[in-house]
């Protein structure tokens, strides 16, 4: 029951732009906010969700806030670190860019044609957290591009007028006009300060434009020789002080010996500012060097410039990208990473790492360039994901999509690690074999292929005489026998592991054959079809089919508890049957059409309420357990079910998303006009950022009979539902991508067998008077996951024998959920490896009468040491490697 948001597969990127926060890269993902740990290689999702996708983002310079602003113009400031939501503001203006001031106190947002200064919230609470500074309203049109000066103080502005601007946060007594930088014939994409490394001064501004034009400006020669003559002139203010001049060329620093006075020109033009500074918007600035990156007719889309190097990073729309050392524009490389357009091109901190995001392909990757290596490059499937598939041990899921491409990832870590495309068409049914290492995936391009993801290859092809589109996918658990349905024939084709060779093909339904399971414990094979049936067939025996299960509406889906003493479906009219396989006896009914109701289209004629389409599940999966099942479809809700009782536990909702079709449950009647829903015209220009390309569904366009299509934004669905063999995790194939649910036991308080004197002072005193097995038998009755973990790790090696036998076996299961949290987490690996094994020498008659109950956590356990295993394995074969290279080496000398 306490199943809570953890992490989002399948989609690393979606647009918008990246930042780098230290050694950690914040990309955003949908409407959600991904966090990649570059250095320990994991990737997570915040649990935080903005209204709709999110556009910018912006990070604090010392890296603990964050700005999420989305395409409602709805703004999230969180805490990066505690990755909790701290303030809240909407504002009036689509925003196309904002950034934090250098000195964090405050933030410039480009609202449309306005460039906003607003106070930086901090952790205070306050009721105005966001405090308006100043307005500026020179911009003829959006604003594109803006920078910071680094003491604060300034700030460039490039806008789609082809100008850029430079504004004083100084508020001036004359009414003086903001300087502009012209020259331009494009949309500006970037503006930057120039920065002499020996003073640590401005002396250059950098314009970059959409054409791929960089122009570079300076100061006026003829402002620095009238300061520097009339300082000259001046009466030194201290005997001793030489006089400095300018530099030769009339482009250097003016030096703070020369701006000791306030000096005025004509009693009009005010150089010097208070504390002897340089007032940049008062310095007459010219044109220096125009140069050109000569990618036409591909545009500029991206680019950054790292004062510390001097370096400035552009990106294109034909995926390529130069690095070019100013001021002297001399190109350090030029690559090409992707046919598509880069939507986010930035520097890391430190300038050796380059970032880039391809919104289009889903792909995000950090380029070393000095040792020209990858240390990151993710990308996720293009379209929706169809099938999702856990292993064995719960550590890996594999995900098929209608790009043709199988994708293989790391549950813990987050990232994918093998992509197969061997396949021509969607993917629609994947399945691990029981050896860990192998997948089987059905495709329409009527394959069904064995992967092997350790050797990277396609080691065996299933095929049929004729080509036929298969749909669904089942392995016997000896994995001897593959079974494929088909949506075109209506058959099951079953073939030979071993040999490849086709042994059968099944008869009898007259509809696509969209579901297909064989029992765990015996070997019969389950299908479910529109035709309205559930069939049983015997494929050892060949015998055929031996039971149908008729239905009233088309069946769509069907799965086996995991015991297989029971048997669950689902069908058009949004009920779940479940049936007793040997007896043939229907057992229970589930109404659930009121429970999946979701949101109401934009082209829905009918209210939410009274509208018929997607009122059904399309996908099924037991708990490891088997006590209670969930339950998606077309809808923004997954239910979870008891079985026992028939009612509804949980319902969750997948996403806020307002950017999909389907999330809300009523429709505002101003977004509709003559022509239709305002979303569903088509107003695009070429200047808007490219996303994902709009699409509700891929090749798979058939998806159920009454499905209607929608050509505005994504509809929001659950295609595939699988829980982890742990029973720990599950993971749902949506819209939005594979989004993980995992247990959360911190918040949960269920005590076990609770007394009066059952209480954690009682198992503090017990552990301070050396009696562990008091201790630990007091936490489990309390249930307390600290205290568990406490008791278990203050026990004496030697006396872990005595102690686990001491412990009844109604704690077995919670003792075993300790124990695998701890595998993951803990240094004491042999410690804890004996407790395991004292655990299962005691009790081990009982485990193996009770297995059904202590299968989750015993797969948890398990999925824990094989960890643990591999992690053992590489450190002592690159241990071996190391020592293997040191006495070859000694030998030598």
């Amino acid at each position: 029951m306490n199943y809570r948001f953890h992490n989002l597969l399948g989609a690393p990127y979606r647009g918008g732009n990246a930042v780098m926060v230290d050694d950690n890269l914040v990309s955003p993902v949908g409407n959600r906010v991904s966090v990649t740990d570059l250095k320990r290689s994991e990737t997570v999702t915040l649990p935080c969700q903005t209204s709709a996708n999110i556009r910018r983002l912006a990070a604090s310079p010392d890296g603990v806030f964050l700005l999420a602003i989305d395409d409602n113009n709805r703004c999230l400031f969180i805490n990066l670190r505690r990755r909790v939501v701290l303030h809240r503001i909407s504002f009036k203006h689509p925003v196309a860019t904002a950034k934090f001031s250098p000195d964090g106190k405050f933030i410039a947002v480009a609202a449309g044609k306005l460039l906003q200064i607003w106070r930086s919230p901090g952790f205070r609470k306050e009721f105005f957290p966001f405090e308006l500074i100043r307005t500026f309203a020179d911009c003829n049109d959006k604003i594109t591009a803006l920078e910071w000066s680094p003491d604060s103080n300034y700030i460039l502005v490039g806008s789609k007028d082809l100008a850029v601007r430079l504004f004083s946060m100084k508020k001036r007594k004359d009414n003086r006009k903001t300087f502009k930088f012209l020259g331009h014939r494009d949309t500006i994409v970037g503006c930057f300060f120039g920065i002499d490394h020996r003073t640590k001064k401005v002396t250059n501004v950098y314009t970059v434009s959409r054409d791929g034009a960089l122009l570079r400006w300076g100061y006026s020669g003829d402002y620095n020789n009238i300061i520097g003559d009339q300082l000259h002139n001046s009466e030194p203010e201290s005997p001793g002080t030489p006089d400095q001049g300018v530099e030769p060329n009339g482009e250097g620093d003016i030096t703070q010996t020369m701006l000791k006075k306030r000096k005025d020109f004509d009693g009009k033009d005010e150089i010097l500012g208070e504390g002897n500074e340089v007032l940049l918007d008062n310095l007459k600035w010219e044109l220096l060097k125009k140069d050109y990156f000569m990618q036409a007719p591909a545009k500029l889309t991206a680019c950054d410039y790292h004062q510390g190097r001097d370096m400035l990073l552009v990106a294109f729309s034909n995926g390529v990208f130069g690095l070019y050392q100013l001021p002297n524009f001399v190109c350090s490389q030029m690559l090409s990473i992707s046919r598509e357009k880069i939507t986010t091109a930035i520097f890391n901190d430190r300038g050796d790492w380059l970032v880039f995001g391809c919104a289009k392909l889903s792909q995000l990757s950090v380029w070393a360039f000095e040792s020209d290596t990858y240390i990151l490059k993710q990308q996720g499937h293009y379209f929706d994901v169809n099938c999702i598939a856990y292993s064995p041990d719960s550590q890996f899921l594999a995900t098929g999509a209608d790009d043709h491409k199988v994708k293989v990832w790391n549950v813990s870590m987050g990232f994918c690690f093998y992509t197969s495309s061997v396949h021509t068409d969607a993917v629609t049914a994947l399945h691990f074999m029981a050896n860990n290492h192998c997948l089987l995936s059905a495709s329409l391009d009527g394959t069904v292929r064995a992967l092997d993801f350790f050797r990277y290859r396609n080691f065996r092809t299933f095929t049929t005489p004729t080509s036929k589109q298969f749909v669904s996918l089942a392995a016997d658990q000896s994995g001897e026998v593959i079974c494929a349905g088909t949506l075109d024939s209506f058959e099951i084709y079953v073939w030979s592991m071993k040999t490849g060779r086709l042994l059968d093909v099944l008869s009898g339904h007259e509809g696509p054959v969209h579901g297909l399971m064989f029992s765990p414990t015996t070997g019969v094979l389950s299908s479910s079809s529109w035709d309205k049936t559930v069939r049983l067939w015997d494929v050892f025996e060949g015998k055929g089919a031996v039971e149908t299960f008729a239905h009233t509406h088309d069946v769509l889906t069907v799965v086996y508890r995991p015991d297989g003493k029971q048997l669950a479906c689902s069908t058009l009219d949004g009920s779940i049957h479940f049936w007793d396989p040997f007896e043939g006896l229907l057992m229970h009914t589930i109404e659930g059409r009121r429970d999946i109701a979701g949101g109401r289209l934009m082209t829905d004629r009918r209210s939410a309420a009274n509208s018929t389409i997607g009122k059904y599940f399309t996908t099924l999966c037991y708990s490891a357990d088997g006590s209670y099942i969930l339950a998606g479809g077309n809808s923004k809700y997954i239910c979870m079910y008891d079985i026992a009782d028939q009612v509804l536990l949980r319902r969750f909702q997948i996403t806020h998303n307002l950017s999909l079709d389907g999330v809300l449950d009523f429709l505002n009647s101003k977004n509709m006009t003559e022509a239709g829903p305002i979303d569903l015209i088509d107003d695009d220009n070429s200047d808007a950022e490219e996303g994902v390309e709009r699409q509700t569904q891929g090749k798979l366009a058939y998806d159920l009979p009454g499905s209607m299509p929608n050509r505005g934004r994504p509809v929001i669905r659950t295609k595939c539902l699988r829980i982890a063999p742990t029973g720990r995790t599950w993971a749902a194939a949506t819209t939005e991508g594979v989004l993980i649910y995992s247990m959360d036991d911190s918040f949960i308080f269920d005590p076990t067998d609770l007394d009066i004197d059952v209480t954690p002072e009682a198992v503090n005193a017990a552990l301070d008077e050396n009696q562990p097995k008091r201790a630990l038998i007091l936490s489990l009755r309390l249930n307390e996951d600290v205290l568990i973990k406490k008791c278990v790790l203050s026990v004496n090696p030697a006396e872990i024998s005595s102690v686990a036998s001491s412990v009844p076996f109604i704690y077995i299961q919670r003792l075993f959920e300790t124990l695998s949290d701890l595998s993951e987490n803990c240094p004491h690996v042999e410690f804890i490896l004996r407790w395991c094994q004292e655990l299962c020498k005691v009790h081990g008659p009982s485990i193996h009468q009770n297995n059904r109950n202590l299968l989750p956590a015993l797969k948890s356990l398990q999925k824990a040491i094989t960890r643990l295993h591999q992690d053992l394995a590489d450190m002592c074969s690159s241990n071996e490697n190391t020592l293997r290279y040191f006495c070859l080496v000694s030998s030598k000398r």
